[in-house]
């Protein structure tokens, strides 16, 4: 049964490691990130689906990644101590990719490695989780209403199961906010981040899939695929956006918001 739902960012300067002195410029997304770790302890999931930009891309096909075990670092962001390992569901992974199969296109890889784009969001909500295991997935080059349509295949297996499951959609919005933006500054940033975030608060899901071509590349996000998989497996549901957080400080969108259930 689906128990908790998301979205959150994954710049790995929140891991107090990486960011040190520069986290209080970002003091904003690690409250809301503290306040989402509550709302998940609460509920205290068995199984967690996260779903990140940042694992392996397949133009034409949505993937699972399967295995035993799980394991991550922020080595490359220059933390060499903070290391994480995660528990697999090789059953429920197996379960729902035979159903999925004959439906959509999804694929199936099996890695150990888990991208930072899981790791963060990872990091913060689950230090006082017990007896939990991951599904990570990623998503593709597909159509927009391929992801909803995704997540919403996904829903009825969710459901189905008669375990406690969280969602947790990662990915940051436009990366064009500022004139020393990763992408350079584009004004449509802000647009995009405003825009989506009001949609999101009015549930307006049709409205979001109609979002102009134009403006998502300018914008140069990395998370609606991620919020639309999401938006998919919420469809029916009755729940209720909860902004907990959104800056931009580097020039790109941190958004945390929690979806009451």
């Amino acid at each position: 049964m689906l128990s908790f739902a998301a979205i959150t960012p994954h710049p790995p300067l929140i891991i107090p490691n990486v960011g040190r002195e520069n986290l209080k410029l970002v003091n904003k997304t690690v409250e809301g990130m503290k306040k989402l770790e509550k709302r998940i302890k609460a509920v205290n999931p068995e199984i967690i689906i996260i779903i990140s930009p940042h694992g392996t891309l397949f133009a034409d096909a949505l993937s699972f990644n399967l295995a035993e075990k799980y394991s991550g670092d922020f080595r490359a962001f220059g933390d060499l101590t903070t290391k994480m390992i995660f528990n697999g569901n090789i059953g429920f992974v197996h379960k729902i990719y035979e159903k999925l199969e004959t439906k959509m296109p999804v694929a199936m890889i099996s890695s150990e490695d888990i991208d930072h784009g899981a790791l963060v969001p990872l990091y913060y909500l689950t230090p006082r989780l017990k007896n939990y295991s991951i599904v990570p997935i990623g998503y593709s080059l597909l159509s927009y209403d391929k992801h909803i349509e995704f997540g919403e295949k996904l829903r009825e297996e969710i459901i189905l199961s008669p375990k406690r499951v969280a969602v947790i959609a990662s990915g940051d919005l436009s990366h064009r906010l500022t004139f020393d933006a990763p992408a350079g500054y584009s004004p449509q940033g802000k647009i995009f981040d405003d825009k989506l975030i009001g949609l999101l608060k009015k549930k307006a899901t049709k409205s979001i899939l109609g979002l102009n071509q134009k403006l998502i590349e300018e914008a140069g996000e990395c998370g609606l695929r991620s919020i639309l998989i999401l938006l998919g497996i919420l469809k029916d549901t009755n729940y209720k956006p909860e902004l907990l957080s959104y800056e931009g400080p580097f020039g790109v969108g941190y958004l945390v918001m929690n979806f009451k259930l």
